[in-house]
């Protein structure tokens, strides 16, 4: 059984500007014990979708429909408090974006990763804090740490305390929103080692959302390619990174510098449209250098290729 089962998943945000289509029909699986990787421009919905699978949702949605299955049970039809009593930080957890900011700088950091023991499962101080000190230990920080405050600690410490405080539960799945963008090489290096050894070794599902291809093929063991809202490609990270199929994915890894190879990166002609009026058909057919009559008129399906990988392109489809 699928730790976490996305059907035709939509989130649109209401906006001055009018109705932001930020996730549009959205379909994956995630398997027990699997990384899945996230990639994308910014600005492309990863991060919405994220939120739209804890349902930490803003006040201005508008639509927010389909199915995000967890254990049996869909989020998107749960009410808050059965949200937050059954799903939210039991099942699944999030390690936000920015740890930097994620932290209350008054609370001393053991008493934040407890927290949640303390609230969700009535546990005696005491008792949740030599819990947190565990989990600090199991993402190689000291139990000492346990009695600072956040401004002692460096960028790194603070981005595995916030790891551990999503583990505190003990979830099937995390969900990590770019864990390493604040943080240089080595410390990123180090981050990257801890998130493969608890997946080794806990067994702990993931969803890896970056920008950064370099990152995701690091951990992920698929890879779902996100375009104005969109999976435009989804499959094995060896399938996508070294075969892409997707004209979008294909210039997005024509972008990427390469260490060991003479070849110039290339640039993506044009911008990302604007989720508030994008284009009619395929969202990538102004900057597509495939693009034919069809691509303009109708929105492609997701087409299977290559057993497994699925492809939102009509170059797949019969007339393709």
């Amino acid at each position: 059984m699928a730790v976490l089962d996305i059907v035709n998943l939509r989130l649109y945000y209401k906006t001055l500007r009018g109705t932001v289509r930020a996730v549009e029909r959205v379909s994956y699986r995630v398997e027990p014990g699997e990384a899945l990787g996230i990639v994308g421009e910014s600005g492309c919905g990863k991060t919405s979708m994220a939120n739209a699978i804890m349902r930490t949702l803003p006040s201005n949605v508008e639509v927010y429909d389909g199915h995000v299955i967890v254990d049996g049970h869909d989020v998107v039809r749960m009410s808050e408090e059965e949200v937050r009593r059954k799903i939210r930080w039991r099942k699944v957890s999030m390690v936000f974006q920015g740890a930097m900011n994620a932290l209350n700088p008054v609370i001393r950091v053991g008493l934040q990763v407890a927290e949640p023991l303390i609230i969700h499962e009535g546990m005696d101080k005491r008792e949740a804090l030599e819990i947190a000190r565990e989990k600090l230990k199991l993402v190689g920080l000291p139990p000492e740490v346990s009695d600072r405050y956040p401004h002692e600690l460096s960028g790194g410490m603070k981005q595995r305390v916030v790891i551990a405080m999503a583990l505190v539960m003990n979830p099937k799945l995390v969900i990590l929103d770019e864990p390493t963008s604040a943080l240089d090489v080595s410390i990123q290096a180090q981050i990257m080692n801890l998130l493969k050894k608890l997946k080794r070794e806990m067994g702990l599902s993931m969803i890896f959302i970056t920008h950064d291809i370099a990152l995701a093929s690091d951990l992920s063991d698929r890879i779902a390619v996100m375009y104005a809202g969109q999976v435009v490609e989804i499959g094995s990270a060896e399938q996508v990174l070294l075969e892409p199929k997707h004209p979008y994915t294909q210039k997005l890894l024509a972008a990427t510098p390469r260490l060991r190879a003479d070849i110039t990166p290339e640039f993506i002609p044009g911008a990302p449209p604007d989720l508030a009026s994008p284009p009619q058909g395929c969202r990538f057919h102004p900057r597509c250098p495939y693009v034919m009559d069809r691509c303009r008129r109708e929105e492609p399906p997701d087409f299977e290729v290559d057993g497994g990988r699925y492809v939102k392109c009509w170059l797949y489809g019969e007339e393709g």
